[in-house]
């Protein structure tokens, strides 16, 4: 077995036989060709993990072999191998995707580094990966062993999500020491917030940020020293898809990265209009019940999210103007693009995308979605290819030519859930399987987070016995009645309402266009 086979194509080509001996000792084939037509027929009938390409030869030059030996073996890397240092000669060499440029005369380790960073690259990125996690395996269980605050539970799980980034397509032994330790890591965050979550709603002067906050500490400070701002809200939003997101942008934009906690039930009605209301959902229904829905209402949740950003804006005494829009489809971010230029002139634009939101719905309920998404890296990768090809894309380009701070957040994430917790409820219990409230509940409550006085945990009370539990780490909620065929259908799917990582520390993030 060969470390790889080359194509080496130089009208000098009895000038290579010292390469091609140092080559072949260290393990690859080497076919030689001596002009373009040549290559373009070995090529035509033999495959090749690189071919390294003098740029000058009679007949057809270097240029013209590469065009023509892309059109047979297109997913080949070519190294440009010339005395040439024009920088024409170059640029063309680049625009027509060459893999690597060599200058004459070639060194013999000139040639192998570049046979390691074309053929080998993964391969040589994936055990040092594997080597560097191995040794923080042990640093990342200390860590968690100690007594981490709010700080310190951001950085253990941006930790975690580097490594989950870094070692997609690891075995698979390597992939389950990450889940293990992921599991216990969430098992800690439990007893973490199971200690100190009551003290953080009613300590808001001193809490970390938390959904409530967000106007408060991060949109207002900015509206005060006069700065613009566009306040995009992607419903369901992880932490690891940011993290592949953020690659698309880095160009356009200087990124201020960060982490917030949203709050309990992590449910869209709770968590964004906690956002919105810059209050509790306690207080959001005391205080304004005309713009709260409850659980057992067929009314939808989140049908006042404008009335609540300013009846905020009000109580701060924010006299700025605002925009508020919705997308939950390409068509609505058409429309929303075709009329932007009236949203240059507002203070503050606030703007809610559901894609992620809707996948996750769509991958519980079809099954090939469910295909298309079957695993975290794919979940992640349909994330990407939704920015990357619809008009969601062009808004960030467009944002990118305007003078506005421009904050990516969202309401909450998700988790893939595989563990069932039984529990007995009536039948105007709610449907979410990552929390229930209710009264008469039956459950195990060593299995769930209990709170049994919802008012000191920040929540509405629909009735006075109403208990709320909560679902932790990768566990959801299964009712005893068909019981194999409901855990059957849900396990594996994206839920969110309870407590985890992936749902509770979310991304806060300030964009800066570079260009402005």
């Amino acid at each position: 077995m060969t470390n790889g086979r080359l194509l080496w194509v130089d009208d000098e080509a009895d000038l290579l036989k010292a390469y091609i001996i140092f080559l072949e000792k260290k393990g690859y084939s080497v076919t030689t060709a001596s002009n373009g037509p040549d290559a373009y027929e070995i090529c035509r009938h033999n495959d090749f993990d690189l071919i390294l390409l003098d740029e000058n030869m009679p007949g057809w030059s270097g240029l013209k072999t590469l065009e023509e030996i892309k059109e047979v073996l297109p997913h080949v890397p070519v190294v440009m191998v010339t005395k040439n240092e024009a920088e024409d000669l170059m640029d063309q060499a680049i625009g027509s995707k060459i893999a690597d440029y060599l200058l004459k005369p070639v060194h013999p380790k000139q040639i192998l580094l570049s046979l390691k960073r074309n053929i080998h690259r993964r391969e040589l990125e994936q055990e040092v990966t594997q080597t560097g996690y191995r040794e923080d395996f042990g640093r990342i269980g200390g860590q968690m062993a100690e007594d981490l605050d709010a700080d310190g539970w951001k950085q253990l799980y941006k930790r975690l999500v580097h490594w989950e980034l870094a070692l997609e397509g690891a075995d698979e032994a390597m992939a389950e020491m990450l889940r293990a330790q992921k599991e216990e890591a969430n098992a800690r965050f439990a007893r973490f917030v199971r200690r100190n979550y009551e003290e953080w709603v009613n300590s808001p002067d001193s809490r970390p940020l938390m959904s409530p906050d967000v106007f408060k500490r991060q949109v207002f400070p900015r509206l005060r020293e006069g700065r613009k701002v566009f306040l995009l809200v992607l419903d369901n939003f992880r932490f690891d898809q940011w993290r592949v997101l953020s690659e698309e942008l880095a160009e356009d934009f200087g990124i201020d990265e960060d982490l917030y906690f949203s709050i309990l039930p992590t449910a869209t009605q709770y968590a964004r209009n906690a956002i919105f209301a810059g209050l509790m959902p306690a207080q959001i229904r005391e205080m304004y019940p005309d713009l709260w829905v409850d659980e057992e209402e067929d009314e939808g949740k989140n049908l006042n999210e404008e009335a609540l950003i300013r009846r905020q804006m009000e109580r701060y005494r924010r006299h700025e103007a605002f925009t508020y829009h919705k997308l939950n489809d390409s068509v609505a971010a058409d429309r929303l693009l075709s009329q932007f230029r009236q949203l240059t002139r507002t203070p503050l634009n606030v703007l809610v995308v559901n894609f992620i939101d809707i996948l996750s719905h769509a991958r519980t309920e079809s099954k090939m979605v469910r295909e298309l998404a079957a695993t975290e890296p794919a979940y992640r990768s349909i994330t990407l290819s939704w920015f990357r090809h619809t008009p969601v894309k062009e808004l960030f380009r467009t944002l990118a030519s305007l003078d506005y701070d421009i904050i990516i957040t969202t309401d909450h994430g998700s988790i893939r859930v595989t563990t069932p917790v039984r529990i007995v409820g009536d039948r105007n219990v709610n449907t979410n399987l990552r929390y229930k409230v209710g009264r008469n509940l039956g459950y195990d409550a060593r299995e769930v987070l209990e709170v049994r006085r919802p008012a000191r945990f920040g929540l509405p009370s629909p009735n006075l016995s109403s208990a709320y539990i909560f679902a932790q780490g990768d566990k959801f909620f299964a009712y005893p009645n068909n019981y194999n065929y409901y855990v059957g259908y849900y396990r594996d799917t994206f839920q969110h309402g309870g407590v985890s990582m992936e749902e509770m520390i979310v991304p806060l993030v300030v964009l800066r266009p570079k260009k402005r």
